[in-house]
């Protein structure tokens, strides 16, 4: 039965999209950009059907994860030129039915004049000629479409729940898949010979900060067949590893998962670094993890820096940032979840413009997606896409134009309160802390709704609590914060 429901959905989807493809490029008559995008939203809702089709099957097979990849990424591109000719219109508008402050006004971006692929594959085309493109690259990504569903209905379904809810909860490593696969492939490789002594297995993780180094790692420790592969699973930082000794790798760094029923079997081994671990120390710790684990151990090691690939006895993974299609997803679901975007076209106007302004960082999704969906306000909304690009603006007067990510925190953040425009605060650091040792509740703590868009007067420097991490062991992460007037060229900056 699974067998001829996967072959029918194919096929029903194969020949609907053909349909669509051969009604437009037949059309006698020029179509209008409305009915090209009537065209472009029935063949994304079909392609739509067989990529949630496949995110909830479990594909090992590399060729099909990158055809996969391939139609993701279309469909990413497609909504992304969608959304942005379709609420272009509303992006101009100018909130006359809410009275706000002038300074927290609308933004007037005008996403179908600014989009562009990350790919390159558009370059610096118009609305219209990017509209041609995407109906002409999905045509082209799901012409062997019925095929790639044949080998999928042999693939099995992963015992979880459906994959768009699964999204909707942050339980997914959304766009991730190839990554993810490469980790698991990895991790659940046997020993060539059991009980033979082989030493420990190690990949590296490579990427920026806050590219989703961790949150990886997470997702692939909390898998169950992680869970039961290994009988320990132990993390450690930089701080952790200072000695690089045996005693380290005994009574040192956190355990995040333990198999008693597996007794002392097989152990892997979590490092995390901000930047780069010294030769001679990894050397000492290699040597020791050697000497104390068993064979078919592994060591995952994860840092910014380069230097870390030549410690792997695998190809490293290097993550980027995600495209500005693929964010704009991402972004868009988090913030919507199963609400139509179509009925709100205001709200998803101004959700575009602050994508963008998040310059593709999970940080500020993460802190700012979950608090316009708590509120579908349209002036709140304003509030807040005011609030980012004050950031921007404030910051780039201050430090010049290599400053884009603020959530980097490279440099103290100057941030402008919504409802006390006069007064400014500045982020000092970011750290994360566990749920035991800083609660939300906690009085002593600060939530950031609170500090930009409520009327508390903090004094001196203070805690923040910016988001907590819906996975185990769900870290809070924390602002260290501070009241301080801004410097002269950011406070006399016209708003």
């Amino acid at each position: 039965m699974e067998v001829i429901f996967s072959a029918a959905m194919g096929e029903l989807a194969s020949r609907s999209i053909s349909f669509l493809v051969d009604r437009y490029l037949k059309h006698k008559a020029a179509p209008t950009e409305e009915e090209k995008l009537d065209i472009l939203q029935r063949l994304l809702m079909r392609l739509r059907i067989v990529v949630e089709e496949a995110d909830g099957r479990l594909i090992t097979n590399q060729a099909m994860l990158h055809q996969l990849n391939t139609l993701k990424m279309e469909m990413y591109r497609g909504f992304y030129i969608l959304d942005a000719i379709s609420w272009r219109a509303h992006g101009e508008d100018k909130t006359k039915d809410h009275e706000v402050n002038n300074s927290f006004a609308p933004s007037k971006f005008n996403p179908a004049k600014r989009v562009c692929f990350c790919s390159g594959k558009s370059g610096g085309a118009a609305p219209a000629e990017l509209l041609e493109q995407v109906l002409g690259s999905i045509r082209d990504a799901i012409e062997d479409v019925s095929e790639f569903v044949m080998f999928l209905c042999r693939c099995p379904r992963l015992q979880r729940q459906p994959y768009n809810m699964y999204l909707l909860l942050d339980r997914c490593m959304f766009g991730r898949q190839i990554e993810m696969e490469h980790i698991m492939n990895f991790l659940l490789q046997v020993e060539r010979a059991p009980g033979a002594t082989e030493d420990p297995a190690v990949l590296p993780i490579i990427g920026p900060g806050k590219v989703g180094k961790s949150t990886l790692i997470e997702h692939a420790c909390n898998d169950e067949r992680v869970h039961n592969h290994f009988s320990q699973i132990l993390c450690f930082s930089g701080d952790d590893l200072k000695d690089a000794s045996l005693e380290t790798l005994r009574e040192g760094g956190r355990i995040k998962h333990q198999n008693r029923r597996m007794g002392s079997g097989r152990i892997l081994i979590i490092i995390e670094l901000f930047l780069d671990i010294d030769r001679h120390v990894w050397k000492r710790l290699y040597s020791a993890a050697r000497s104390r684990i068993r064979s078919g151990c592994k060591i995952i090691i994860a840092s910014r820096s380069e230097k870390i690939a030549s410690y792997g006895t695998t190809q490293p993974i290097r993550l980027q940032f995600f495209t500005q299609e693929l964010y704009w997803y991402f972004f868009k679901v988090r913030t919507f979840g199963s609400t139509r975007v179509e009925d709100h076209p205001k709200l998803t106007a101004m959700a575009m413009d602050m994508a963008r302004l998040m310059n593709r960082c999970f940080m500020g999704a993460a802190i700012f997606t979950g608090l316009l969906k708590a509120n579908f306000s349209p002036r709140f909304w304003s509030m807040v896409l005011a609030t980012l690009r004050n950031i921007r603006r404030k910051n780039i007067l201050l430090y010049g134009k290599p400053f884009a990510d603020p959530w980097q925190i490279a440099e103290p953040v100057y941030v402008r309160r919504a409802k006390r425009t006069s007064e400014c605060f500045i982020i000092l650091a970011d750290y994360q802390a566990c749920s035991a040792e800083t609660e939300p509740e906690d009085p002593e703590v600060m939530s950031i709704k609170d500090l930009i868009f409520g009327n508390v007067r903090p004094r001196g420097n203070f805690k923040v609590h910016a988001w907590t991490s819906h996975l185990p062991p769900h870290y809070n992460y924390m602002f260290l914060c501070g009241i301080q007037r801004p410097p002269h060229v950011v406070n006399t900056e016209n708003n």
